[in-house]
């Protein structure tokens, strides 16, 4: 299980997409940091932006997201200000990996927060409801930060969960997307209910993956289970989002390799 996998750095030429904004204080959380779902949201607007900024937005509007790694090294505080790199870390025709890289400037001379994260995004054709070819013209830009040009898909995660025994996790309308599944930003909300039991986990540098198997849609009784397990980092908790039993997600939150 490659959770201690190193992301790439940021590439010194290609096309990286650069953008920035202030920390929105709906996006933090009850310590007044930049929270996970808030990652979500923001690594979602920025690949908006990016498609914009390389005239494919509309060729290329619908994407899902297979799997998302969020390297928590230091927390981003608000109130500041957020720098994000987008790039492309290894792409085939129908979907990509691309890394965004989150820094906050820092606060009255104390260095800003770095967040680290990688998406697997697949490009949607509508039409059939299935994977759909990039642009040759956009596949080539993006293809300008890798030499990876057959990446393939492979879960990180598989275990499967002990019980389905956990707290439910109410979802609202707001909740849905354009897609009409639950959007993935509401899962990592539904991670953060775990947060108090993983207490030191989440207060010093750590990995969170999360992979989305199946969609969630609105009605659907979530329920929220989790488990402790032995990582060569260190103590690790794995989670699950459920529905009657069937796993929807899975997520491993692991202290952050040095």
């Amino acid at each position: 299980m490659p959770l201690t996998d190193r992301l790439v750095d940021l590439p010194s030429e290609g096309y990286v997409f650069h953008t920035s904004w202030p920390l929105s204080s709906a996006d933090i959380d009850q310590h007044e940091r930049l929270s996970v779902d808030g990652v979500a949201r923001y690594l979602q607007e920025a690949g908006a932006q990016h498609l914009v900024d390389a005239g494919a937005f509309e060729a290329h509007k619908f994407w899902i997201v297979r799997r998302t790694v969020v390297d928590v090294i230091r927390p981003i505080t608000w109130p500041d200000t957020v720098q994000l790199w987008r790039w492309c870390a290894g792409i085939s025709p129908r979907w990509c990996s691309m890394r965004v890289r989150i820094t906050g400037d820092g606060i009255d001379g104390q260095p800003g927060g770095l967040i680290e994260t990688e998406g697997f995004w697949i490009n949607m054709n509508m039409e059939t409801k299935s994977p759909g070819r990039m642009e040759d013209r956009f596949f080539e830009k993006l293809a300008t930060t890798t030499d990876e040009r057959r990446l393939r898909w492979k879960a990180w995660l598989s275990q499967q969960p002990t019980s389905d025994d956990g707290p439910v996790f109410a979802l609202r309308h707001a909740d849905t997307d354009r897609l009409d599944h639950v959007n993935n930003s509401i899962y990592l909300q539904a991670l953060r209910e775990v947060f108090p039991e993983a207490g030191a986990l989440v207060e010093h540098p750590y990995r969170l993956v999360i992979e989305y198997d199946k969609p969630i849609t609105y009605g659907e009784t979530v329920r929220i289970v989790s488990e402790w397990f032995d990582h060569e980092t260190g103590p690790g908790m794995l989670v699950w989002l459920t529905v009657d039993g069937d796993v929807r997600a899975r997520a491993s939150i692991t202290p952050l390799a040095a």
